[in-house]
C-alpha cells in the first residue's frame, strides 16, 4: 500500500469506516483494495501451502526479498535521518529482534502454534494489523504466533467448501475485524502527531523481519513426548498428527539450495521494488536515486 501510493488514503477510510463515516470515497477504497485482497487469498492460498510442504525454504527466501524490497519504500517516507528517528528505528529493530528470539525460545518448533481460539483471535489481530501498518509483513507476524500454515490451510479447505474450517476462519476474522478497527484509529493518531517517529520504528521493524525467516528447516515426523497444539503426543496419537503441524528442524542446505534462496530473495525485492516504481510512477515522482 505504502508503495503504490494508496497508503494515506487507506488508512484514513479504514479509521472512518470503523467510525461509521461511510462516504463515497471510503467505500470505494475500501471496495476496491478489500476485494483485490479477498481475491488474492483465495487464489494464494493454496499454491503457497503446497510450496510450504514441499519447498519451505524456497517459500521462506521468497519471503524475506518481498519483505526487504519494501524498505526503500518506507525509508523514503522516513528520511531525512536524524538522531531522534534513528533511535527510533533502532527500538523497532530492537523489538523485533527480541521478538525473533521469544518465538524461537518457545512455541517456534512446530509448524501450528497452540492456544485454540485466543490465540487465532490474536493471529487474526496480528494480520490485521500488519494490513494497517506500512511495511510489516501480516504473513511474518502469523509465522512468529506460529499461526501461518494454520490459517493458510483453513483458508484452502474454505475456498474449497469445507465448512471444517470456520473454527479456524471464524475467530481469525473476528480478530481481523478487531485489529483493523484498533489500529487504524491508532495509526492515523500518530500519523498525525507523529509521523517520523511512527513510521522510523515500523522501518526497524521491517529491517529487523527477516531474522526470523531462517530458510533452511524442514518438517520432521514427530514423535511421542513431543508437543504439538499444546498436547503431548502418545505413541496412539503421533500418527494422528497433521504434516503442517509437524516439528521443524534446521538442515545443512545444499549449494543448489543456496543459490536458489539468493535468487528468491533477489526476485521478492525485485517484485516489491517494482511495485514502489508503479506508485512512483502513478504519483507523478521521479525515480530516486540509489533505488531509494
Amino acid at each position: 500500500l505504502v508503495a503504490a501510493g494508496v497508503y494515506r488514503r487507506f488508512v484514513d477510510a479504514v479509521s472512518d469506516a470503523t467510525r461509521l463515516k461511510l462516504g463515497r470515497t471510503t467505500i470505494l477504497t475500501l471496495g476496491l483494495i478489500g476485494f483485490a485482497a479477498a481475491a488474492a487469498i483465495g487464489l494464494g492460498a493454496a499454491p503457497v501451502a503446497l510450496g510450504l510442504e514441499h519447498a519451505r525454504w524456497a517459500m521462506y527466501a521468497l519471503f524475506i526479498g518481498l519483505t526487504l524490497g519494501g524498505v526503500p519504500a518506507l525509508y523514503a517516507l522516513v528520511r531525512p535521518l536524524t538522531p531522534r528517528t534513528v533511535s527510533f528505528a533502532l527500538f523497532g529493530l530492537a523489538a523485533m529482534l527480541c521478538i525473533v528470539l521469544a518465538q524461537e525460545l518457545g512455541a517456534g518448533t512446530t509448524g501450528s502454534g497452540a492456544g485454540g481460539w485466543p490465540m487465532l483471535v490474536l493471529a487474526g489481530v496480528a494480520g490485521a494489523a500488519a494490513m494497517v501498518l506500512p511495511g510489516v509483513s501480516g504473513a511474518y507476524l502469523l509465522l512468529l504466533l506460529g499461526q501461518y500454515e494454520t490459517v493458510v490451510t483453513a483458508i484452502k479447505d474454505f475456498v474449497r467448501l469445507d465448512l471444517a474450517a470456520l473454527a479456524v476462519v471464524i475467530p481469525v476474522g473476528l480478530g481481523v475485524a478487531l485489529g483493523i478497527a484498533v489500529v487504524s484509529n491508532v495509526l492515523r493518531w500518530l500519523l498525525h502527531k507523529y509521523e517520523k517517529a511512527t513510521l522510523a520504528v515500523l522501518l526497524g521493524l521491517l529491517i529487523g523481519a527477516p531474522a526470523g525467516l531462517y530458510p533452511f528447516r524442514e518438517a520432521v515426523p514427530p514423535v511421542p513426548g513431543d508437543v504439538v497444539k499444546g498436547l503431548a503426543l502418545t505413541e496412539e496419537s503421533v500418527g494422528e498428527v497433521e504434516r503442517e503441524d509437524w516439528p521443524t528442524r534446521a538442515f545443512a542446505p545444499s549449494p543448489l539450495q543456496i543459490a536458489g534462496s539468493l535468487g528468491l530473495v533477489f526476485l521478492g525485492g525485485v517484485a516489491t521494488l517494482g511495485v514502489a516504481r508503479l506508485g512512483r510512477e502513478r504519483r507523478g515522482e521521479p525515480a530516486a536515486e540509489n533505488g531509494n
